[in-house]
């Protein structure tokens, strides 16, 4: 298998703890700033996919959380344009693995693609690291998610 490309905020603790599954099960991992990819609408929209639009956002996107974005309230197009103007709101990680576009940790889609399985010398590092909860923003007030870089 080749590179796993990891779109990612810098500095967001769960895509770097979700950086962490991906490489104790042996893969390579190419991480890219999502902030400053210069996305287009076909790119995007290939992560984005086929599920309901408001999914595709990131709940904890201070402009979500304050209601000043109601991931509802749009069409898909409208969703690539909002998000490729303010990436915070795209939901993370992005992840090409070969010619699958994914958007999320998810670990049963990735499982079904890819080894998730850590080697026995790294599960207890999984363990101890608290990489059981891949997808919940820990920060109180978003902290991470206001913080641009």
């Amino acid at each position: 298998m080749g590179t796993i490309l990891f779109y990612e905020k810098p500095g967001c603790q769960n895509n770097i703890r979700q950086k962490n599954i991906l490489e104790l099960s042996g893969h390579a991992v190419e991480s890219v700033n999502l902030l400053r990819h210069p996305w287009t609408k076909k790119e995007l929209s290939a992560y984005l996919g086929v599920k309901p639009v408001a999914e595709c956002f990131n709940m904890a996107a201070p402009a979500i959380k304050s209601g000043d974005v109601n991931p509802s309230a749009f069409t898909k197009e409208e969703a690539l344009e909002m998000m490729i103007k303010e990436p915070l709101l795209i939901r993370r990680p992005l992840l090409k693995i070969e010619n699958h576009y994914i958007q999320g940790f998810d670990r049963a889609v990735l499982q079904n693609l890819i080894n998730l399985k850590p080697d026995e010398d790294s599960e207890h590092r999984v363990e101890s690291s608290g990489m059981n909860d891949l997808n919940s923003c820990h920060h109180n007030n978003n902290a991470s998610c206001i913080n641009k870089e």
